[in-house]
């Protein structure tokens, strides 16, 4: 993989359904490297959800969301669809990938990764099923603490090693697959004496628009300072202050993509 390569966390919130003519099919994921960690994941996520009671503490299942457990049981015959468009929520309702053209769709299969606690990294147009999963899961003797980053970090860096990497992943999942040398930027809101304020939740918002500008326009960063020039281009404010960015979440408002 070389060019720009966008890293994105999952989302705990997922869409249902899938194409079940095609389901799982570890082969054809991308980093096939990573089958025997991934088949090691699925089994010991099958394992805890087997039961309630044990799914629950695992899983940190609450009343509401006790049935989701049946997704991890699921796993080889439900249907799949592309990363992109499995995950919903703050950060991936912004793409708008169900009506996004062909061209927009493309770039994102070919430059987006998600950082699966289940499957590990995934390219955006992985076929994926639907599953109950988070970095923090307990899996009995499968820790993915200690389980993911070495592997991760080992097929990432090979994959990448030869563009940019801007990594959008939370805190959380940046541990499950750690790269060095990526541009790591920090959302901030600014108000009108000029000071900065780091976002939490909304900072979301602001990556997934990004991640839809990026797609939209082809970018293809393969340096610090093209991003740059490609952020200047598009109003949107990237800042690197003593190797350490900031991306200003107004620049990003609706308006101006």
């Amino acid at each position: 993989m070389t060019g720009l390569t966008v890293l994105l966390p999952p989302s705990e919130t997922k869409r249902e359904g899938g194409d079940t003519d095609r389901t799982l099919d570890l082969r054809a994921l991308s980093f096939p490297e990573l089958a025997a960690e991934r088949a090691a994941v699925i089994t010991a996520a099958r394992s805890v959800s087997s039961e309630e009671s044990s799914a629950r503490t695992a899983l940190k299942l609450g009343p509401k969301s006790i049935a989701e457990r049946f997704r991890n049981l699921e796993l080889d015959t439900s249907g799949t669809m592309p990363a992109i468009d499995r995950y919903t929520g703050v950060l991936y309702d912004p793409l708008g990938s169900l009506d996004a053209d062909a061209a927009t769709r493309a770039w994102w299969f070919e430059h987006v990764v998600v950082q699966s606690a289940m499957f590990g990294p995934v390219r955006g147009g992985d076929l994926v099923p639907a599953y109950r999963l988070s970095h923090d899961s307990r899996l009995g003797s499968v820790r993915l603490a200690s389980h993911w980053p070495e592997p991760s970090a080992r097929v990432l860096a090979a994959h990448t090693a030869d563009g940019l990497v801007l990594d959008l992943r939370s805190e959380g999942y940046r541990q499950l697959g750690p790269v060095t040398g990526a541009v790591v930027p920090r959302v901030v809101s600014v108000d009108g004496s000029g000071r900065r304020k780091a976002l939490n939740h909304w900072n979301k918002t602001a990556k997934g628009r990004l991640v839809a500008l990026l797609a939209r326009t082809g970018a293809a960063a393969t340096t610090t300072a093209e991003l740059l020039d490609w952020a200047g281009a598009h109003g949107v404010v990237l800042e690197q202050h003593d190797g350490s960015w900031d991306l200003v979440a107004e620049s990003l408002e609706p308006a101006t993509v």
